[in-house]
Formats: structure tokens, sequence, C-alpha cells
């Protein structure tokens, strides 16, 4: 029997913690993308859930969007009230969130990073996001991942 991910047993370990109830599935090839993803699962792109990292005036921040939604950086810079929103390198991702870009989940980070949700999501019965590594997703719901992440509802659009 092959042995799970580390960062894909750290993710289940959180979410039962945190008392979700969604399955993770791994697949048996990276979803690394919301198209990829959506492929795999069978479901509208719309209704993957990304967890994209950006730097906030150096601070990390994550934001949950839709897989049908690009950020639009300088609209949610004023949102939130800073100066420079930037996608976050892949160094700062891994420092941050202890994975990797294409498999970050929404929760189960080194330490807790302040999160964002696309309300878009709300449209959908079923959210999919990662769970921890670029193969792994789990579904919940927007009500779920938002309670769970501690997320602040915004249009990223």
């Amino acid at each position: 029997m092959t042995s799970e991910h580390e960062s894909i047993a750290a993710f289940r370990a959180e979410h039962a913690l945190r008392n979700g109830t969604g399955d993770v599935v791994v697949l048996p090839a990276s979803v690394h993308t919301a198209a990829l993803a959506a492929e795999a699962l069978g479901c509208e792109v719309g209704a993957i859930a990304n967890s994209l990292l950006f730097t906030a005036d150096g601070s990390p921040v994550l934001l949950l969007t839709s897989g049908a939604h690009r950020v639009d950086v300088a609209k949610v810079a004023r949102d939130l009230g800073v100066d420079r929103l930037e996608r976050a390198t892949p160094d700062f991702v891994r420092t941050h969130t202890g994975q990797v870009i294409g498999g970050v989940s929404p929760f189960a980070h080194p330490a807790p990073v302040p999160t964002w949700i696309d309300t878009w999501l709300q449209r959908h019965d079923v959210v999919w996001a990662a769970a921890g590594h670029p193969s792994a997703v789990y579904s919940t719901t927007y009500e779920e991942l938002r309670t769970m992440t501690g997320a602040v509802p915004l249009d990223v659009e």
C-alpha cells in the first residue's frame, strides 16, 4: 500500500478537526488549474474554489475565488484598504501555506492567513477546493468553506 503524501494527510487531519463534512478525493493526475479540476470532477469551472495567495503591502492574504473569475487586483486592493496587492511568489506561498501553488488548501497552513471568499461561489451547491496537494481536492459548500476559514465575503471582479 502506498502512503499518502504528507500534505494531503495534514489536510485530512485539519479537515477532521474542523468537522468538515466533504470528501477528500485524490485524483490520478495533477489538477493545478480550475479547468483541469472541473474536467476531472465533471463540474462547472465556477464551482472550483481557487486558493490564491497574494501579498498585500507585503503581508499574506488568501483569496478563495471561483474558478470562473480572475481577480481584479486594483479593485480588491481598494476593498482591502491596501496600496499593493500582488500574486505571491512560489517561495512566499510555500512559506505561508506549507503547500505548493496548484495545491494550496483554504486552511491547514502553518499559521492563520487572513482570508476572503468570492461571493460567486454561493451559486453552487457543491464547491471543490484543493486539499493540500495538486492532485487532491475536497467537496464542501460555500457556507462551510466560509465558516471553516473565517473568510470575509468579497466580490473579486
